[in-house]
């Protein structure tokens, strides 16, 4: 296996997903999903604000993308593909400075 392989890392979730029944069973109900993203992002935050170890920090936003994933896998979607497609697009964006931090954005209805 390659551990440095998207399609490995989706293989890893996919049998995740099987082996606890994730179909079967609500856990690829997306509503419930979102619920456990915003927790995790809580945790993230808390990683952040704490000052916690950045190995905890790293742990917190492992449990993000294997959720992330898993939406991909729970409605069918080529996260993969639509990765590549989207940052062609922020590639083309311009940033601004807004409040001293770095926004790339699209910007829609501002000059």
């Amino acid at each position: 296996m390659n551990r440095d392989s998207y399609a490995a890392m989706l293989a890893e979730v996919a049998a995740f997903h099987r082996k606890h029944r994730f179909r079967e069973q609500g856990g690829e109900e997306m509503t419930y999903r979102i619920t456990l993203m915003a927790e995790e992002l809580g945790e993230v935050a808390a990683c952040v604000t704490k000052g916690k170890p950045d190995s905890e920090l790293a742990e917190e936003l492992a449990d993000l993308l294997i959720l992330v994933m898993g939406c991909g896998i729970a409605r069918n979607l080529d996260l993969n593909e639509a990765f590549w497609d989207k940052m062609g697009k922020l590639q083309k964006r311009q940033g601004r400075m807004i409040d001293g931090r770095i926004r790339v954005s699209e910007f829609r209805g501002q000059d």
